[in-house]
């Protein structure tokens, strides 16, 4: 995560809905989005998910209830056992970064998200305008 106004690296952190899993991370945010994939509407069962992704290198996911689970070959994602917040996801497509939910800060939720990730797989009931660019397919 940067500062918009200068680039500089930002320290963020956040929490599950019970306060058992928190993480924090530190550097430069590589990308946030918007995804509409089928996986992550069924994981937080909400029709878009955001996330936001910075380096493995920096942050820190912890918590005695902090659990993952396979969702499909080569991803894990990080949940809390004891409240059920999704919490991370990790791919193996991209090993140097994982990728946290915007909605689960402490603060900061003004993330700057630049872009929609699945839009080919979008719920068609939930009408999106914004001038985000629209990738069918992952990040």
């Amino acid at each position: 995560m940067s500062d918009a106004q200068n680039g500089r690296p930002m320290a963020l952190s956040g929490h599950c809905l019970c306060g058992a899993v928190r993480f924090s991370t530190r550097g430069l945010m590589r990308s946030a989005g918007h995804c509409h994939c089928e996986s992550c509407r069924r994981a937080t069962s909400s029709p878009i998910t955001t996330f936001f992704t910075v380096p493995r290198d920096g942050t820190e996911l912890s918590g005695e209830s902090l659990r993952f689970f396979a969702s499909s070959p080569d991803v894990r994602r990080g949940f809390c056992g004891t409240c059920g917040s999704p919490m991370s996801f990790e791919t193996e497509r991209r090993p140097e970064e994982i990728d946290l939910y915007v909605a689960s800060l402490d603060a900061g939720l003004s993330v700057p998200v630049r872009e929609h990730w699945h839009w080919d797989e979008r719920v068609d009931w939930l009408h999106v305008q914004d001038d985000l660019p629209k990738s069918e397919g992952g990040a």
